[in-house]
């Protein structure tokens, strides 16, 4: 049976879409309907907070760097498929909003219904919604979710000032206290750091069920496009240890498991206990997270950094891992911290700085060779680095960036996450 789906979208981030998804999945799961989560873009930690609210796995569907027929696979499933978007509804990459989360709703034809932050204002909601949903005839805005709604008195003036663009109001949020969730400088806290995460979550469906039709919402999903079979990107290794902690949680599901479909075993580690990775292992991957704020752990580790030092095997690292990887990393405090000095490499976190973007790149060497579409967000910075450079690299609007990265012999890595190959 194909599965239906609806996506949820909003005017521009901090409009409450994620809490408000969150509520829907889970309550939508307390009544026994098959429904899952995905989100829209190259986000880690909001897809685990999907997976904890429905039990089911949440893939994120980047319409910039994932081919057509990925995107379409990775949504494709029986039940009730709620996507989550990113920023503002027709808000991507440079210099035409490539990746919006408009994109999917295009290519995969399913409605999108608007979230409204109606917190600081009354009337011109009307005009706000009309605007989104004329602006362009490709992209159905089908319904409307009001958020941070003051007061009943404040609710009845925003429907009636809805009601002659005759768009079906599902539900209006009233502000509440227990709701938010607690963020840090990459996003929110990741879900398996919140004990109280199931309570947290069923009190999140308590309160969006109240105030969300949940019947006319998914009365809206509509059916998905059949799922084709993309290519598959190759595993690197036959035994794969994958760093896996609080400080190593950033690697993308899609690639793992086209790893585990090629054959390959993923072997999870964690550094922050001081495991190495499998002595059997042929690859060895460090994906991106914070190790900026356990930073004395991993110095301490030294278990983990003996067996790394001594790895005659290929060794990858994204982002947080990369920086591990190298031979210092400076915490927030300004405290050096000697990290595995597999690479002439220093960061710092100590003087932050917003490094974002979609990247396209070309392998100069590594064991990822090839063009790939990838993402950068960080705030460290490099204080040093010396060697080889891994990637050529050019920003979503094609200008040439400096190459990116370092690998030495066997040992490579870089700032960037890897998602696909392009088109």
């Amino acid at each position: 049976m194909t599965g239906r789906g609806v996506i949820l979208a909003a005017p521009g981030s901090g409009s409450g879409k994620t809490t408000l998804t969150l509520g829907l999945l889970r309550a939508f799961h307390r009544r026994g309907l098959a429904v899952r989560g995905a989100k829209s873009g190259p986000d880690y930690i909001d897809p685990r907070f999907h997976e904890a609210a429905c039990a089911r796995p949440c893939p994120n569907l980047d319409a910039w760097a994932m081919p057509r027929d990925r995107i379409a696979a990775l949504a494709a499933g029986e039940g009730l498929l709620l996507i989550e978007g990113a920023m503002g509804l027709f808000d991507g990459a440079p210099p035409e909003g490539k990746g919006a989360t408009a994109d999917l709703a295009r290519l995969l034809g399913l409605p999108v219904v608007l979230v409204v932050d109606a917190a600081h204002m009354a009337q011109s909601v009307a005009a706000l919604v009309a605007g989104f949903a004329r602006h362009d005839e490709s992209v159905q805005v089908a319904g409307v979710i009001l958020n941070k709604v003051g007061s009943p008195r404040h609710e009845a003036m925003l429907r009636r000032a809805l009601a002659p663009l005759g768009l079906p109001v599902l539900g209006a949020l009233h502000r509440q206290p227990g709701l938010e969730h607690p963020s840090r400088h990459l996003g929110l806290v990741q879900a398996h750091e919140r004990a109280d995460l199931d309570a947290w979550l069923d009190h999140v469906a308590g309160a969006v069920a109240a105030a969300v039709d949940l019947d006319a919402l998914a009365a809206l999903a509509a059916p998905l496009p059949p799922a084709p079979r993309p290519p598959r990107l190759p595993a690197p290794g036959r035994r794969i240890a994958l760093a896996s902690d609080r400080a190593f949680a950033f690697a993308y599901p899609h690639i793992l498991d086209d790893w585990r479909a090629d054959g390959a075993q993923i072997i999870p580690f964690s550094p922050l206990a001081d495991e190495a990775p499998d002595e059997a292992a042929d690859f060895i991957f460090l994906p991106g997270g914070y190790p900026e704020l356990h930073a004395s752990t991993l110095a301490e580790a030294a278990r983990f950094k003996a067996a790394m030092r001594a790895a005659r095997c290929p060794i990858w690292g994204e982002c947080g891992g990369y920086m591990v990887l190298g031979n210092s990393l400076t915490d927030a405090d300004g405290a050096r911290h000697e990290m595995l000095g597999l690479l002439d490499l220093e960061t710092s976190f100590a003087a932050r700085r917003l490094h974002l973007g979609y990247r396209k790149l070309h392998a100069i060497d590594g064991p990822f060779p090839g063009t790939w579409a990838a993402h950068e967000f960080h705030y460290a910075t490099t204080l040093r680095a010396e060697g080889t450079p891994l990637f050529e690299a050019v920003d979503a609007e094609g200008r040439a960036l400096a190459p990116a990265g370092l690998v030495a012999g066997q040992v490579a890595g870089s700032f960037l996450h890897l998602i696909d190959r392009p088109d």
